[in-house]
């Protein structure tokens, strides 16, 4: 019968770790549990009222942005991340390490929420003249990912021309609607 309190044994241990140890339930490769929640929340808080949650450096999720100009208008945002995995949509509303979404904004306006890496931007989002296209990382419970009190963002300049006044759509065509600077 030895073998049948094994088995009850290991049952009753995981009973009793549940809250601390999760008996391989997590959502860590190998079973274990991530440490809850991840880093720690700061008072800073971003334009949109989101608390900042600080990691150390050299375990931060870090992003790049790239824009360039769409095939039939528009733009095409690239994303390059490290240390850091989109969550799909629906992903419970908590923080892990290095997981989540980036918002989009174009000059400081939400655009798009990215679950991710690439993006196309609508024509009429960006307006003849030079922009700031920026992509800032937070947590699936939406807090800003943060770095020494700075949010994990990048940010792309670019700059949009448009006919001259009176100028023909085929005359604007062969001029070029936006380049990346």
């Amino acid at each position: 019968m030895s073998w049948t309190r094994r088995p009850l044994t290991v049952l009753a241990v995981c009973a009793l770790l549940a809250g601390v140890a999760g008996c391989g339930s997590g959502d860590t490769p190998g079973g274990g549990t991530t440490p809850t929640p991840a880093g720690r929340l700061l008072e800073d808080r971003d334009k949109e009222g989101r608390p900042y949650r600080e990691v150390e450096a050299e375990d931060a999720p870090d992003v790049g942005v790239e824009v360039q100009p769409g095939r039939s208008g528009g733009w095409d945002v690239r994303l390059t991340v490290r240390n850091f995995r989109f969550s799909p949509a629906g992903a419970a509303a908590r923080a892990v390490a290095g997981r989540g979404l980036a918002h989009l904004y174009v000059d400081g306006r939400l655009v798009a929420r990215l679950r991710a890496p690439g993006h196309r931007l609508a024509a009429g989002l960006v307006p003849r003249g030079t922009h700031h296209v920026t992509a800032r990382l937070y947590a699936d419970d939406g807090t800003v990912w943060a770095v020494d009190g700075r949010p994990v963002e990048s940010t792309a300049d670019i700059t949009a021309s448009g006919p001259a006044p009176g100028a023909t759509p085929s005359a604007a065509a062969r001029r070029g609607w936006g380049r990346l600077w």
